[in-house]
């Protein structure tokens, strides 16, 4: 079985030399809805292609099937998003490790609800990351390793209320056992001092936004002219 599962959603697609360098050989690809056509335009087979499919083209489904593919389709009055059904699918196959990518971007309705998708409470114990080649978005339940490089930003949000005994390592800003509540914007744009921050909370829910410098990103991934 494929370590990770990888999610292609429908929203904006990053430079492909941007998300190239994220994926590995033995990823398993969810094509969640038209983030069908962002795998086709980067030479990669899906694994499995789900959703009500009002944004693939018939052919595309048609083929996908002749391919082999696995194709779950759903009526299009569901009560969930279509990357919602992709991460129960993820789950449901036994992977423990999701990256999602094209889920930003476009319509801002989707976009939020994407990122509130990550509080689903059966992500807990999963580890799931919204990548776009210059940030990375995921869900702090407890603790977590953020590896970059200094001047990265750092963006911590509270989700669902307060979250109590946030304690930061190596960030510009430090926070010692302090409590960030939704309403509020404290932990917003923290800057990171070396190559890992640290952080970990005592309760709730913590977004992390870290903000890649795209000028060393792009170096260390050998685009830049």
């Amino acid at each position: 079985m494929a370590k990770r599962a990888v999610l292609f959603a429908n929203g904006v697609m990053p430079q492909a030399a941007l998300i190239l360098p994220c994926l590995r050989p033995d990823d398993f690809f969810i094509a969640v809805d038209g983030g069908l056509r962002h795998l086709r335009n980067l030479y990669k087979t899906p694994d499995l292609l789900i959703g009500d499919l009002d944004s693939a083209t018939t052919a595309e489904v048609e083929g996908a099937s002749m391919q082999g593919i696995e194709v779950r389709r759903y009526k299009s009055g569901k009560d969930e998003t279509d990357l919602e059904l992709a991460l129960l699918a993820a789950i449901e196959k036994g992977f423990d490790e999701i990256l999602i990518i094209a889920a930003l971007g476009g319509r801002l309705d989707h976009t939020l609800g994407n990122l509130n998708l990550l509080t689903h409470p059966l992500l807990a114990g999963v580890k799931v990351t919204i990548e776009d080649g210059a940030e990375e978005i995921f869900m702090i339940r407890d603790s977590a390793e953020i590896n970059g490089n200094p001047g990265d930003v750092v963006s911590l949000i509270a989700m669902q209320g307060k979250v109590i005994g946030v304690e930061t390592r190596d960030l510009q800003y430090p926070l010692r056992h302090e409590t960030l509540y939704q309403e509020k914007g404290r932990g917003i744009s923290n800057v990171m001092l070396g190559d890992r921050a640290g952080v970990s909370i005592e309760s709730g829910l913590l977004l992390c936004i870290h903000t890649r410098s795209l000028g060393v990103h792009t170096r260390t991934l050998g685009l830049e002219e």
